[in-house]
């Protein structure tokens, strides 16, 4: 699912294997657990680098997963995936330190949510792009997606283009949308230059309590978002999709 190595104060989460990374439960739990392990041992100014194994970074929820519910527990299983996606994106934005999404590989709805809930985005640009998949796929985006966008993404252009043409981002169109910080040439690179920036950052020495309170007042649309239940019109409309 993941692990969690901490090399000097870098704390670095890592999606393991070679799979789509699909945000089903056993995969937003282990992540959870890892960044309840990094509060329980963060002591010193920190930072974290969240990346992944593989061609995805996340390719979203596991909609195959919830499909094979039947359609009478469909809608239980989408409500759990997001549930646990709100809960991880919550604790993101109030994790005391700053984060850093290095990303290797493809990015896509949820996949894409869960890098946006970063400080910091920087991706390899030989391979991957992000993607809203939903306008493509019949599927409304939810309200608490289009929160994060909307807090994470400065341009009304690049909002646009992201969520009503569902364009397929690379990295150095990233980069010109101002949706990612810096865009590197391997996947190997792309970790190494989210692991020296976040020593940079660590060297600040900043306290991680009052980053992560500042950050919550940043964020605050996306975490009054990330606490409405989702309504039985978008559970289902989605469902109908499956």
């Amino acid at each position: 699912m993941c692990t969690l190595e901490k090399r000097g104060n870098i704390f670095i989460l890592t999606l393991t294997g070679s799979g789509e990374h699909r945000l089903n439960p056993s995969l937003l739990d282990a992540i959870e657990s890892a960044l309840h392990q990094i509060r329980a041992e963060n002591s010193a100014p920190s930072a974290l680098v969240t990346t992944s194994e593989g061609k995805f970074f996340s390719n979203g929820y596991d909609l195959a997963w919830a499909k094979s519910a039947g359609p009478e527990s469909s809608g239980d299983r989408l409500r759990l995936m997001s549930s646990k996606l709100k809960s991880l994106v919550a604790n993101l934005v109030s994790l005391p330190m700053p984060t850093i999404a290095a990303v290797t590989g493809h990015a896509s709805a949820g996949g894409y949510i869960l890098a946006l809930s970063h400080d910091y985005i920087l991706m390899r640009k030989d391979r991957g792009f992000l993607y809203m998949s939903e306008l493509d796929i019949d599927l409304v985006i939810p309200p608490w997606f289009m929160a994060v966008v909307h807090c994470k993404i400065g341009s009304p252009i690049a909002r646009r283009d992201v969520v009503l043409r569902a364009k397929k981002l690379t990295a150095r169109e990233a980069v010109e949308y101002g949706v990612i910080d810096s865009a590197h040439d391997s996947a190997g690179e792309t970790v190494a230059a989210a692991i020296r920036f976040g020593e940079e950052l660590t060297r600040r020495k900043w306290d991680g309590n009052v980053y992560g309170e500042i950050r919550m007042r940043l964020l605050s649309e996306v975490l009054a978002a990330t606490g409405l239940e989702d309504t039985e019109e978008q559970v289902n409309t989605t469902r109908s999709r499956l």
